[in-house]
């Protein structure tokens, strides 16, 4: 588990690194909010969260209350066992296996963004047997589980998409180049308020890759191969981001983007999937089309005035909501109800009159993160009960 920390040596972390310290990045905590050694001392609750074949990663209280994620190498994990086994120094083996460590963290502070993890701080400290070992301090995420993603709204999936794009298009014209995820399973991206992050960034590649030819130019993945140009420096052209779009095509787009989306958006998302599956967008184009997805949904232009003149009444009551009388709709925020988010008042009654079971709806105070409010879809109206934070409509019997 989490070793005790010993008050450690300050000692520079310039272990190789060069330009170490990196100059903050935008958005980045100021220098008076940095974790280091002291933060680790008081921490509570340590959790163990999974590790991979290098590092270990904890989830532990500051003294404040916030949860935050330690990052280590495992002593148990896969690369220092088979090292010791192959050379038999443990302390090499440990600085080897640490290597990764340090340009994880390295990368984390160099690439800030919204979509990155934040790093907080690290610390070197000794524990067993090996001087200075290093543990980062970040923000903590949830996994990204594929399964429950597809459960969830249409809006929720477009965010992660939407993160993704943005994502792409900060590697692509990062302060290091072009940079490129050769590992892009969704295990690598947590998920934090629901926007998606990368976190393992130990297989990131800042290279491009160099050329005499397009024959040298050729991307590989399972399903099919592309062949990219060589540029007259010698560089495959784009392939950094062409790779990290195909990928994001393969594990992301093509399960979350298209399915129950509102119809009129379905064309502009069927084109982003199937231009990110032919690779003949790159990031930019990717991103701009995203973005307007984005804008036609928040400003709810994609409502293409379908409102049909519905010759129902809707009888408004202000004040109070249906506490029961719930009917189950597909995809719904809440599982045992029908909570569904609307741009208007009129979206809602279109919603309502295309659910057989819809006698009436509750307009709460939530919104998601579009800005859209949530309302409840309800099979009937037998007792409203009164509640300041909602508004009630139902049909008025004609």
């Amino acid at each position: 588990g989490l070793q005790r920390p010993r008050p450690p040596r300050a000692r520079p972390l310039s272990d190789g690194v060069p330009g170490w310290p990196p100059a903050p990045g935008p958005g980045s905590p100021g220098p008076g909010l940095r974790l280091g050694c002291a933060a680790l001392r008081n921490v509570s609750g340590a959790q163990y969260v999974g590790s991979g074949y290098t590092k270990a990663v904890y989830r532990v209280r500051l003294p404040g209350g916030a949860a935050v994620a330690l990052k280590a190498v495992d002593f148990s994990g896969h690369d220092l066992g088979s090292c010791v086994r192959e050379f038999g120094v443990r302390r090499g083996c440990y600085r080897l296996a640490a290597h990764k460590l340090l340009k994880e963290m390295v990368l984390l502070e160099r690439l800030r963004h919204p979509n990155v993890l934040q790093l907080y701080g690290y610390c070197y400290q000794d524990s067993e047997d090996i001087p200075d070992t290093l543990t980062t301090i970040t923000e903590l995420g949830a996994p990204v589980e594929m399964i429950q993603l597809l459960q969830t709204s249409w809006e929720d999936r477009f965010r992660i998409c939407l993160s993704l794009g943005r994502l792409l298009h900060h590697l692509a014209h990062s302060p290091l180049g072009s940079v490129t995820l050769l590992d892009f399973r969704p295990r690598q991206f947590v998920l934090v308020d629901g926007e998606l992050k990368v976190t393992d960034l130990d297989d990131a590649r800042v290279e491009e890759t160099p050329c005499a030819s397009s024959a040298n130019c050729i991307l590989e993945f399972p399903a099919r191969n592309f062949t990219l140009p060589c540029s007259a420096q010698g560089w495959c052209e784009g392939m950094n981001e062409k790779r990290n779009l195909y990928n994001a095509y393969r594990f992301f787009f093509t399960y979350l983007l298209p399915h129950s989306a509102p119809p009129s958006l379905r064309p502009l998302l069927d084109s982003i999937v199937n231009a990110t599956g032919e690779l003949t967008w790159g990031v930019d184009e990717t991103l701009t089309q995203l973005e307007m997805v984005l804008h036609l949904y928040r400003s709810g232009q994609y409502l293409q005035n379908s409102t049909t003149s519905s010759s129902t009444e809707y009888q408004r009551i202000p004040a109070n909501t249906i506490p029961q009388e719930d009917y189950r709709c597909w995809p719904s925020y809440h599982h045992g109800s029908c909570l569904l988010s609307v741009f208007n008042l009129a979206e809602a009654v279109d919603i309502c009159e295309s659910h057989a079971q819809c006698q009436a709806f509750v307009v709460t105070n939530q919104t998601t993160w579009t800005g859209r409010q949530l309302v409840f879809f309800k099979a009937g109206w037998s007792q409203v009960v009164p509640d300041p934070n909602k508004t009630t409509y139902v049909k008025a019997s004609g």
